[in-house]
């Protein structure tokens, strides 16, 4: 198997995409770090896992990315377990345009810290071996809605940020890939928020066009993004790539025009 003896670290690990790319690494023979908020959600899907895979080959860690500590804390973890890093997913993320500042912080910042941590435990700067990160964007931030527009914003940052730190990446010769997922509407707890008007705020009122949306264009399976992220992972042309994942196109990639004056 291509990733036997790797080790990965998931944010947002125990449910949804992250739980889906876990069960893939797995049943490639990577070693996993389920970086998770919720412990009921994680000691269950580490129990699952276990069960399915054998118990040692993965590991579940409590942490708000929010917070610097215990960020910086699970990365240890994940290093003193397994003995080292390879593949990071930054993938936790939320849908609250009431809290907006707390979207901001899970949805952005906290990419921003994973990719940094990231580099510390992988990139040659540091006497490391490389890897390869991957921050888990949208499709919102191709197709704006009137519903979630910092969750919107939070996913064009996601791309931007993760484009330019892979040419920092290939010009600093840090020997890690940097790539950036969007799929489109996924069936996950995520879908489950845009009703309520404690998460939505004002913006509930536009749910109906949120549904039209999900409607027009499907709900992707976990699975299937599982499947994308292994492409990103094991395919060692791909650095800044943006790879979108919906109903209609599968798996595919955004282009972009070249830079003019």
């Amino acid at each position: 198997m291509a990733l036997c003896g790797k080790v990965a670290l998931i944010t947002g690990g125990a449910q949804g995409i992250g739980r889906a790319v876990a069960e893939t690494l797995l049943e490639n023979k990577a070693k996993v770090a389920l970086v998770d908020l919720n412990q009921c959600v994680g000691e269950q899907c580490k129990k699952e896992l276990d069960q399915k895979y054998n118990e040692g080959n993965c590991i579940f860690i409590k942490c708000d990315v929010t917070d610097r500590r215990k960020l910086e804390e699970a990365f240890q973890s994940t290093v003193e377990k397994f003995g080292r890093l390879d593949i990071v997913i930054n993938n936790a993320g939320i849908n609250n345009e009431k809290n907006w500042e707390k979207t901001i912080e899970v949805n952005l910042t906290s990419v921003i810290k994973g990719t940094y941590l990231a580099l510390e435990h992988m990139s040659r700067e540091y006497g490391k071996e490389g890897g390869v990160i991957i921050n888990v964007s949208s499709m919102a931030a191709f197709l704006h809605s009137p519903h979630q527009p910092v969750y919107t914003a939070t996913k064009h940052g996601v791309i931007g940020f993760s484009r330019a730190m892979a040419d920092a990446s290939e010009q600093g010769d840090y020997g890690v890939r940097i790539n950036a997922l969007c799929p489109a509407f996924v069936d996950t707890p995520l879908l489950q928020t845009v009703e309520h008007e404690d998460n939505m705020g004002k913006f509930v009122k536009f749910k109906d066009h949120f549904k039209q949306s999900m409607d027009k264009y499907g709900v992707l399976k976990p699975s299937l993004i599982a499947e994308g992220m292994m492409q990103l992972i094991t395919d060692s042309s791909l650095n800044g790539a943006v790879m979108k994942i919906t109903c209609s196109k599968g798996i595919h990639f955004h282009t972009y025009e070249p830079l003019s004056a």
